[in-house]
C-alpha cells in the first residue's frame, strides 16, 4: 500500500515507518522537522534497507501537500504531524490550534482533493481528562484537561465527520497512552529538542549525565506513592498497533477511536526504580509542584484493539526501560550529535 505518514521522522512516526518498511509498503515521510531530526530517516532507511520517499513541508501549507498528494497518489494517511507538550500547550494554546487543527483541516482537503479516503491518526488519550472510571474505555467521556487534550479531542471530531461523507471512507483514531522505549538495535529512540515534558526521556537523560536530576511533579495524588500512575506502552508495540490499524481500515469503512495501551498503570518511582536496575545507575530527583494539566492516574482498557484490530501489547517495563537506555546510552545527544 501507498502510505504517506505526516510526522514521520518523530518519535512515534519513525518506528512505525520501519514497521510498514519491513512490511513492504511503499511510504513517503512529509515532515517539517520542527521537533526532529532528518538522521532518524537516515537511520530507518538504514535499518529496513528498503527506499524511503521524504518531503520537507508543513501540514499547514496546502500547496505543498497538494503536490505531494499529485504525485505521491497515497492510497492511505497515517497522521503523526503535530505539537504534543501539555505544558507547552497552556503556555501557548493558539499555536497547538493551528498546528494541530488547522493543520489537520489543511490534510483532509488534500486527500479529499486527491481521492484518498483512509487515515490513521495519531489521538492521545489526553482526550478523557481526569479518569471517572478505570480502566479507562473509549465510551469514557472526552474532558481533556490542557489545550493540547482539546486540540486532539477536536481533531477527533473533525476526522469523524469527514469520514461519514462517504460510505467507503475510514478512520482510526488511535488514542495512545504512554509510549516509551526505543527499537531494539538502539539506532532510534527518543530524542526531545528542548526540556522532555514526558517522564522517561528525562530519567534517561538524567541517568546518561545530561541533566543533573528528575522533577518529579507532585507527589501527593491519591495514589499508592503519591506520584501519577500512567499507562507506559512500549513504542515498538506501539508500532505494530498503527500497522494492524492501517489493515483495519482498508478493510473496514467508517471511524473507530482504539485505545492503545498495556492496561496496567506504572507510577513515577516505579519508573525511576526500573531504570534504576536496567542501566545500573542512580536517578537522583526532586519533588516539584503539580504542573498544570496533569491527571493523576491513567490506565487503557483494551479489550476493542484485540477484538478489532487483533492486536494487544507484547512488552513489559523492563523491556522498555532496557531498550530506553540502549538508545540514551549510545547517543547521549540524541541525533543532534551526527549533525
Amino acid at each position: 500500500m501507498r502510505v504517506l505518514v505526516t510526522g514521520g521522522a518523530g518519535y512515534i512516526g519513525s518506528h512505525t515507518l520501519l514497521q510498514l518498511l519491513r512490511s513492504d509498503h511503499d511510504v513517503l515521510v512529509y515532515d517539517n522537522f520542527t521537533n526532529s531530526a532528518p538522521e532518524a530517516l537516515a537511520r530507518v532507511q538504514s535499518l529496513s534497507n528498503r527506499p524511503l520517499a521524504q518531503v520537507t513541508g508543513d501540514i499547514r501549507d496546502s500547496t505543498r501537500l497538494n503536490e505531494t498528494f499529485a504525485q505521491f497518489r497515497p492510497e492511505a494517511v497515517i497522521h503523526f504531524a503535530g505539537l504534543k507538550s501539555v505544558g507547552n500547550s497552556v503556555a501557548h494554546p493558539l499555536s497547538y490550534y493551528d498546528t494541530n487543527v488547522a493543520g489537520t483541516l489543511q490534510l483532509l482537503r488534500a486527500m479529499s482533493s486527491h481521492g484518498c479516503d483512509r487515515i490513521v491518526f495519531s489521538s492521545s488519550a489526553t482526550v478523557y481528562g481526569e479518569a471517572i472510571y478505570l480502566p479507562c474505555d473509549e465510551d469514557h467521556p472526552l474532558q481533556p484537561a490542557s489545550p493540547y487534550g482539546r486540540s486532539k479531542m477536536m481533531v477527533e471530531m473533525i476526522i469523524r465527520d469527514w469520514a461519514a461523507r462517504h460510505r467507503d471512507t475510514s478512520a482510526v483514531l488511535l488514542r495512545y497512552f504512554n509510549p516509551v522505549g526505543a527499537d531494539a538495535s538502539g539506532r532510534i529512540g527518543e530524542d526531545p529538542t528542548d526540556i522532555p515534558e514526558n517522564l522517561m526521556p528525562y530519567v534517561a537523560q538524567v541517568a546518561v549525565g545530561t541533566r543533573a536530576e528528575l522533577s518529579v511533579y507532585g507527589a501527593d495524588y491519591p495514589t499508592d506513592d503519591g506520584t501519577g500512575e500512567r499507562d507506559y506502552i512500549h513504542v515498538e508495540d506501539l508500532a505494530r498497533a498503527h500497522c494492524a490499524a492501517l489493515d483495519y481500515a482498508a478493510r473496514s469503512p467508517g471511524c473507530e477511536a482504539i485505545n492503545v495501551g498495556t492496561g496496567t498503570s506504572v507510577s513515577v518511582l516505579q519508573m525511576v526504580a526500573a531504570f534504576e536496575r536496567a542501566s545500573g545507575r542512580p536517578i537522583p530527583y526532586r519533588v516539584v509542584p503539580r504542573r498544570a494539566g496533569d491527571v493523576a492516574r491513567m490506565c487503557a482498557n483494551v479489550a476493542k484493539a484485540q477484538r478489532l484490530l487483533g492486536w494487544q501489547a507484547q512488552m513489559g517495563l523492563e523491556e522498555m526501560c532496557r531498550s530506553t537506555w540502549a538508545w540514551q546510552s549510545a547517543n547521549p545527544a540524541g541525533y543532534r550529535q551526527q549533525a
